[in-house]
Parts: C-alpha cells; structure tokens; sequence
C-alpha cells in the first residue's frame, strides 16, 4: 500500500465510526464510480471558488439509492458551506418555500429532494429566486394588491429527482448543471461494499464481497444493506467473518438470486407471463394484479428489469421479452413458490 492509499484508509476508518448509519463519503476523493459526474462536477466547484461565488443550481436526477443527496452533502462540503434539506412534499405553501429562502446565508446550499412533487404554485416563486436571487410577494388583495421584490443572498439550490419528465420545462431551464446518476458496475459496488466494511468494521472475504455486489441491483443503498444484513448471518450463523459459503447462504434465505431479482420482482414478471400472456398490461392493471402501489412498481422494480432486459415498455404496457422466458425455464420458478413473497 503506498503513501496516499494509507491516507485514505485513515480517513476512512476516522470518517464514520460515531453512527454505522453514516457510509456516506465525505469527500468526491471518496466517492466511488460516476466518474464523469465527479470530474465535471470538480471542475465546477474549483472554477467557482476561485472566482468566489457560489456554484450554479444543480438538478442530479437517476433512480434511487445512487448517491444523488450524498453527491449535494458532498458539493456543500467542498465549498465550505452549510446545507440546509427538504424535499418536494414537505413544502406544501407558498410561504414555506419563502422561509426557507429568507433564511439561507451567502453561498449556502438548498437541496431539495424529489423536487420533482413542487406544488406548482410554489414552484413559481423559485423562479425569481434561481434566476435574480430575489423573491416576489404580492400584499393585500383586489385592486390595493401590490407586489414587492425582496433581495435574497446568492445561493444554490441542488434539486434531486428520480422522475425528471416530471419537472416542468421553466423549472429545468433554470438548472445551470444538469447530470444523470447512473447503475454502478459490480466492480464499483465491490469498492463501495469493501469500503463500507472498513467503516463498520466487517471481516468480509473478496469473493463474498463481489457476490454481494452482483446482486445489488447496481444500487449502493442496496450493497451497504446488504452488507448489513449479510453481517448479521456471519455474526449469528458463522465466526463473525463473511466468508462466501456464508454470504451465499444469507442472500438465499433473502430471496435475492445471482441476478439481483427479489420474489417481488420475480412475481411481477410471472404476473405478466401467466396472467397476460406475456402482456402486454397496463400499470393500473399491473399494480391491481399485484397488489402493489404504483409508484413502488415505476420508482423500485421496473428500471432495474429493463435495464437487465427482462421487461419492456410500449405504448400499449408493459410486455415481458424473451430473456424472462429463459429466466423463468431455467430457474423452473412459478407462482406457487411466491405465496410470501416480500421485499429485502
């Protein structure tokens, strides 16, 4: 190990030991994979420190678990400024988004999360505050309403989302960086779960780690809970290391198999197999059949079945390809084996 891997092992044994929770990097130098993401966004952030101004809004959008609020914690520390959270829901008025805005300080960061559920009349205020950085209020009502421009500070607002589509056409335009978040490779979610074995303090073996990596959906969030669940197993079931026989055990009894499928993804690609003859079917339909909302169907399981090629949209629903049919005739799985299905 040379001089600057021992550094960086230091600093990450030191960065998280008060919370197991907190595997969050602290730093882009320990922010694994998005390499584009990270080169551009360093760029930017040298660019406008030495100009010394805050770095212009920033919209992370990409599926859930990817790293989009750890990259806006990130950005915020390498400014050297505070960040203040929310998200899209929370801000129910006018006035909420108002005092948030009123509050923040010279340079400050907002990160608002799933900005992408902004009612739309709230959404209309961040208009004067993204562009001018100031706010419009009207006062009073009738023909003696009168509108006010208050000045806010320069800040920046960092909006993550997993539905871009969503976002209104003015609110997008006014975003001066705009990146996607990506699936990470198995090598990268190996990094990450052998980082966060460091961390927490996790004997694990290499080939165990990579096998945890291979069925993490090519999410972070679902490695490290993974590696926390796999811990448990090794703890109770073996000597405290997570060796592969141990490792492969757990995620069986999980009902996580080597290509990253759980028994609800699986039940819903039977679903449309059985039921609908291969589809295609509707979302409504889907979700009915299922027994599942909506949201959890479009946000957690379909984009990692078609990214893995196993579902694919048209106009007329969701139809199931040719890759599930070999799927489901090697693994000779059915509906039957699915009766307690539940989500890892």
């Amino acid at each position: 190990m040379n001089k600057k891997e021992d550094l960086i092992e230091k600093d990450l044994k030191t960065e998280s030991l008060d919370s197991e929770a907190n595997l969050r990097p602290q730093k882009l130098l320990h922010f694994i994979g998005q390499q584009n993401v990270k080169g551009n966004l360093s760029i930017y952030i040298r660019a406008a420190l030495q100009r010394d101004e805050p770095i212009d809004h920033i919209l992370l959008y990409g599926p859930p678990g990817l790293g989009k609020t750890t990259l806006a914690n990130i950005i915020a520390k390498e400014m050297s400024v505070n960040i203040k959270m929310t998200s899209g829901p929370v801000i129910e008025r006018a006035g909420d988004l108002a005092a948030i805005l009123t509050n923040l300080k010279e340079k400050e960061v907002l990160f608002i999360d799933e900005i992408h559920r902004l009612n739309r009349s709230v959404e209309e205020i961040l208009y004067p505050a993204l562009e001018d950085f100031a706010l419009d209020i009207l006062i009073g009502k009738g023909p003696s309403a009168r509108s006010i421009r208050i000045d806010l500070p320069k800040f920046t607002l960092i909006g993550a989302t997993t539905r871009t589509g969503l976002i209104t056409s003015p609110l997008r335009s006014r975003f001066g960086v705009i990146s996607r978040i990506g699936y990470y490779n198995e090598e990268e979610l190996h990094q990450i779960i052998v980082r966060s074995a460091v961390i927490l303090d996790i004997k694990i073996e290499e080939s165990a780690s990579r096998e945890i990596a291979k069925r993490s959906r090519g999410t972070p969030r679902i490695a490290n809970r993974l590696l926390k669940r796999v811990r448990d197993y090794a703890q109770i079931e073996g000597e405290g290391i997570i060796s592969d026989e141990i490792a492969l055990f757990a995620l069986k009894n999980m009902g996580i198999d080597d290509q990253g499928l759980c028994d609800i993804d699986k039940r819903l690609l039977l679903v449309i197999l059985d039921k609908f003859k291969g589809g295609p079917v509707g979302l409504d339909t889907l979700a009915a059949s299922l027994n599942e909302d909506k949201e959890t169907i479009c946000d957690v399981h379909e984009p990692y079945l078609l990214q893995k090629g196993f579902l694919a949209r048209t106009p007329q629903g969701r139809r199931t390809t040719e890759m599930a049919y070999n799927y489901f005739s090697l693994h000779r799985y059915s509906l039957e084996d699915d009766d307690n299905a539940t989500l890892f």
